[in-house]
């Protein structure tokens, strides 16, 4: 089992989603996070003072599929979130040693 987590912009969640789900995958969890990577965040103006705004605000999302749906998730991932602009995004790949279903107590794949 893998747990796929991927920093993207906000208004590219649904695209996300509806990829995901049109791969098989059950469910994911999506946070509102704020971070700076390359963009070194932005300069704002407000009421003519201007500022620099260093953390933008962005969505982080976690997923947990098999091992044989990685590849794809990753792909579909990529996919959905690219605009072609600085501040797309990361996706991260990590192994899950253990998923439990709470409700029935299922285990491993049969958890996802």
């Amino acid at each position: 089992m893998k747990l796929v987590i991927a920093i993207i912009k906000p208004f590219k969640l649904e695209d996300v989603r509806e990829a995901l789900t049109g791969l098989g995958v059950q469910g994911l969890t999506a946070s509102e996070v704020k971070g700076f990577g390359r963009q070194k965040g932005q300069t704002e103006i407000y009421r003519g003072a201007e500022y620099a705004v260093s953390f933008l605000p962005k969505v982080k999302i976690e997923v947990a599929v098999s091992d044989d749906l990685e590849d794809a998730v990753v792909e579909a991932i990529q996919k959905a979130a690219h605009t072609g602009r600085i501040g797309d995004g990361k996706i991260f790949v990590i192994d899950l040693a253990r998923a439990v279903r709470i409700r029935t107590g299922e285990q491993g794949g049969e958890a996802l």
